[in-house]
């Protein structure tokens, strides 16, 4: 408003409202003290008395300016403005009454405040320095005291939780030396093992002191003094250092030293209390350590153990299964034998005879079914002879097998499982003969053909790849079953995807041994619904 621009020339900030509280004017130096100013209600917000005046459930009571314009005589308040969330500016304000309005001034004390505040602050500082002074006299020795305790206790916990954090010797002993050498103004530290009168290095190196060293050591009592030598037989310093030996024992045996080395010039007071602190507590957990190391390799050795016997137990199964098939496939074999050998010569006989029947028309049929007999009794022969190859129970030696003619026999042997439903694709690469167990590699084939063909819940493929590449030979079977779930688990003894009564569990968990044995590989990719592949790879 025009006739409030007189106000412009004023160096303070001045704010005018009429008495329904609102903004009427407000001059150039209020808007440059105020630069976050929007709205008349959210600055009324940030400004608030130094102290509340009254305590009453009217908020409005509070603020500094609705007291002024509701006050019917000059109002004059010392005020506080937040502008950010932890800073303040202060001002004194003084109000002029003129009909509907309350013309405001603002004049900024903040720099008299804060120098107020600084002034009160620094005198109070100033009464404190002067009694601490006073004080500071009487307790210097007191005060010298409480500081080597509080080193002495800093370095104690320190190394107790580097002790209690760790059962690891290697972890427990290098912070402790660390911490040991900070102490001290080390320029070396290191521990050593007792073993055999001597005491040994964790790089090996045998050592030992003199007479009187040792005399201290098993007395357990902590040796130290200014030497030329590290130890005996150790190459002389050229000027002489401290050191410091410290004996670890646990109850009543001596368990190593720590050596410490330093060219500090200084005696040993405190410092004896801590040193035997921490060798205490270095004894007990040295002790827990190597119980720790020993418990450690137990377990091992224990786990060793079970996968040997479980491996074990598997070949002995295996073993015992392809015996007891042996020997009924032997007995099958004889049994088949006999009547397929008078067969044999009873068709070779019904051969003869058929030459010298007249009637054309009937030699012809019985030559038909004579020839469809002679097939049959063929078809068993193979049948007999690729029965006892995928045994060979005779074969314990390593045999050069061509496996393109293996996978062939084992094909034959499940044709039951695959004729008229599942396709299979031979992609046969040219690869060399190899050396190995044919029969336990047969079982392997037997396995995952027999459980593809399982896996294919109707009609579906299997492709049998094959080939050789730099030195190895690869074996791809693949399938258009089912999938498998946890392809992770599948060749852990046990664990079967078939129902109860079906699946011992064992079939690929021997597969996976005999391979290994080869020197091999087998591996499993599967996707639900969509099949598995059996990748299996040879050294040739």
């Amino acid at each position: 408003m025009e006739k409030f621009e007189l106000f412009n020339k004023f160096n303070n900030p001045v704010l005018i409202v009429n008495s329904d509280i609102e903004l009427v004017y407000k001059n150039n130096v209020f808007n440059r003290c105020f630069p976050d100013f929007i709205t008349l209600k959210k600055f009324i917000h940030k400004i608030n008395y130094d102290i509340c005046p009254l305590n009453s459930e009217d908020t409005e009571i509070h603020s500094p300016i609705i007291q002024a314009i509701r006050s019917k005589e000059s109002f004059v308040a010392h005020i506080s403005y937040q502008y950010k969330q932890t800073e303040f500016s202060y001002y004194d304000i003084n109000t002029v009454k003129r009909n509907k309005y309350t013309i405001i001034f603002f004049t900024d004390v903040t720099s008299q405040e804060k120098c107020e505040k600084l002034e009160k602050k620094y005198d109070h500082l100033q009464n404190k320095y002067n009694t601490l002074a006073d004080e500071n006299k009487d307790l210097q020795n007191i005060k010298q005291k409480a500081q080597a305790q509080a080193i002495k206790m800093a370095l104690i916990n320190k190394i107790s939780n580097i002790i209690r954090e760790s059962i690891d010797l290697p972890s427990i002993i290098k912070p402790t030396l660390k911490e040991l050498s900070l102490m001290f103004g080390g320029f070396k530290a290191y521990y050593a093992a007792y073993d055999k009168k001597k005491f040994k290095t964790d790089n090996g190196t045998s050592i030992t002191f003199d007479a009187a060293v040792m005399k201290s050591l098993k007395n357990n009592k902590i040796s130290y003094s200014r030497c030329m030598k590290e130890y005996l037989n150790a190459e002389p310093f050229k000027e002489s250092i401290q050191r410091i030996v410290v004996p670890i024992y646990h109850m009543t045996e001596m368990l190593g030293v720590v050596v410490l080395l330093s060219r500090q010039k200084r005696g040993l007071n405190e410092e004896l209390d801590i040193l035997d602190s921490i060798s205490s507590q270095l004894g007990t957990a040295i002790v827990h350590a190597n119980l720790y190391k020993k418990n450690l390799e137990t377990v091992k050795e224990l786990k060793a153990t079970l996968k040997q016997l479980k491996d074990t137990q598997l070949q002995l199964i295996n073993s015992e299964k392809m015996a007891s098939l042996g020997q009924l496939i032997a007995g099958v074999a004889h049994e088949i034998n006999t009547p397929v050998a008078s067969i044999k010569s009873n068709n070779e006989i019904f051969t003869k005879l058929i030459k010298r029947i007249e009637d054309e028309k009937l030699a012809e049929i019985l030559t038909d079914i004579n020839a469809t007999d002679k097939e049959a009794i063929q078809r068993i022969n193979h049948l007999v002879v690729s029965l006892k190859k995928f045994v060979r129970l005779d074969e314990a030696e390593l045999q050069e097998a061509d496996i393109n003619k293996e996978l062939d026999l084992t094909l034959d042997l499940i044709r039951h499982e695959t004729k008229k439903r599942i396709n299979v694709i031979k992609n046969y690469g040219n690869i060399p003969v190899i050396k190995c167990y044919p029969n336990m590699l047969n079982q392997v084939f037997m396995n995952i053909l027999v459980n593809a063909c399982q896996a294919i819940e109707s009609s579906g493929t299997i492709t049998i790849t094959t080939q050789y590449i730099d030195k190895h030979l690869i074996i791809e079977i693949q399938d258009t079953g089912i999938g498998i779930k946890d392809t992770d688990k599948i060749f852990l003894a046990g664990y079967t995807t078939k129902g109860v009564g079906v699946g011992t569990g064992l079939g690929l968990a021997i597969s996976a041994k005999i391979i290994a044995k080869h020197n091999g590989n087998i591996t499993v990719k599967s996707k639900i619904n969509k099949g598995s592949k059996f990748i299996i790879t040879i050294p040739g």
